[in-house]
């Protein structure tokens, strides 16, 4: 998977768009391919400078689409109160990083299926317009590189662009879990079974005997067929796909012997909150001085939880006004997601995997009408999975 690391391109609705340094190679190997896949197909020149411009096109296009695919991801995820910490570009195309699961298997469904139709829309896109401009006889020449047709730069370029998103929508919807498909295969199996873990431990599973499939294929092709460069290309998609696999296979396995735990067993049920209309100085000197957390939750008069105030954004605002300047002002607001609160009711088994919780090392624990109830570290959620490995579904003692 892509770092963490990665460059920041820019920001759509709050989401950080960004690329691993790993794409820049790519981005490179596929300019280099595509000049002269455009050099043969249009029959120039090696001194043409149109092929290379063609490739540069193509690239950021294909990049584009990608990048589209992700976001269609991430805008239905958010539509279903699902925060994205960020999209990132990568070697092996793109992920859309959801700040937690989804909720419901008809979530799940509408959030993979929401790519796969964005890359068909572009496919067809591209086929209506080059058909439109040429015509279905020449354009399907194109898409198949006919060299005995007479092809202009822009229609290849088409051709090319609707052929890879249909090469990617078909990759995608296999059903080998995390590919598109595979979360797709897991939404069915857990509307049929009624069970999230065991719909994720079976899609885990299905992935993992795809990505062998791909390993065992990849070695054909580069020792059979004498392909090394696709063949060891298809075995490393295989190999990432077996260890992403594989982890979503651990983490069913862990929200199977935590089932029955809620948050508000693991939570701190007497947490140290700050009211909102505490000046800044008070909340140094009365909290983070005394306690020496980074954070602490912030509420209103009527004990609902408003956000976050850090150590350093307290520490930012000037020593001559921070007696005058309140808490509200400086806080972390929870956003319309919620990613910063979870119900105390929530099954323990909710927050694996949950981004913020990682960030933050933890969670403000809340009832239905957003009042603070706790705080669920992730400290406590680790000892509540080494509890139950161990066999010990005793609840952990919150620490003081």
């Amino acid at each position: 998977m892509p770092a963490r690391t990665a460059l920041t391109l820019f920001h759509i609705r709050g989401i950080r768009i960004g690329v691993d340094y790993s794409w820049f190679i790519v981005l490179f190997l596929v300019i280099i391919w595509l000049s002269g896949f455009y050099r043969e197909v249009l029959g120039a020149s090696q001194d043409a400078v149109e092929p290379y411009l063609l490739a540069v096109v193509s690239a950021l296009l294909f990049f584009g689409s990608i990048l589209l695919h992700e976001l269609g991801h991430a805008l239905v995820a958010l539509r279903r109160g699902i925060g994205i910490s960020d999209i990132t570009l990568w070697l092996f195309g793109g992920v859309a990083r959801m700040r937690r699961d989804s909720d419901s298997p008809g979530t799940e469904f509408k959030i993979a299926v929401a790519g796969p139709l964005v890359t068909l829309a572009i496919a067809v896109a591209c086929v209506a317009i080059g058909i439109a401009a040429a015509g279905t006889d020449e354009f399907s020449r194109a898409m198949v590189v006919d060299r005995d047709t007479d092809t202009s730069g822009v229609l290849a370029l088409l051709a090319w662009l609707g052929t890879i998103n249909a090469l990617i929508l078909l990759f995608n919807l296999i059903p080998a879990f995390p590919l598109d498909g595979g979360r797709i295969a897991r939404a069915i199996a857990w509307r049929v079974s009624g069970n999230r873990n065991r719909a994720t431990q079976f899609a885990g599973i299905l992935g993992q005997g795809f990505a062998y499939v791909f390993i065992a294929a990849g070695a054909f092709w580069a020792l059979g067929v004498g392909n090394v460069i696709g063949g060891i290309w298809l075995a490393l998609v295989g190999f990432i796909l077996a260890q992403s696999a594989r982890g979503h296979v651990i983490q069913a396995q862990l929200g199977r012997r935590i089932e029955g735990i809620s948050v508000a067993d693991v939570m701190d049920p007497d947490p140290v909150a700050i009211p909102e209309s505490a000046s800044v100085e008070r909340a140094l000197d009365e909290y983070f001085l005394r306690y020496r957390w980074p954070w602490f939750p912030v509420v209103d008069a009527g004990q609902r939880f408003l956000g976050l105030i850090v150590r350093d954004a307290a520490d930012s605002v000037p020593e001559p006004v921070r007696a005058s300047r309140r808490v509200a002002e400086v806080i972390e607001r929870d956003d319309a997601q919620g990613n910063l609160r979870v119900l105390a009711d929530a099954p323990l088994e909710s927050l694996l995997g949950n981004d913020v919780l990682r960030r933050l090392g933890a969670l403000a624990a809340v009832d239905p009408d957003g009042r603070l109830r706790g705080v669920v570290t992730a400290d406590e959620v680790g000892r509540a999975l080494r509890g139950a490995f161990e066999g010990d579904r005793t609840s952990p003692t919150p620490s003081p």
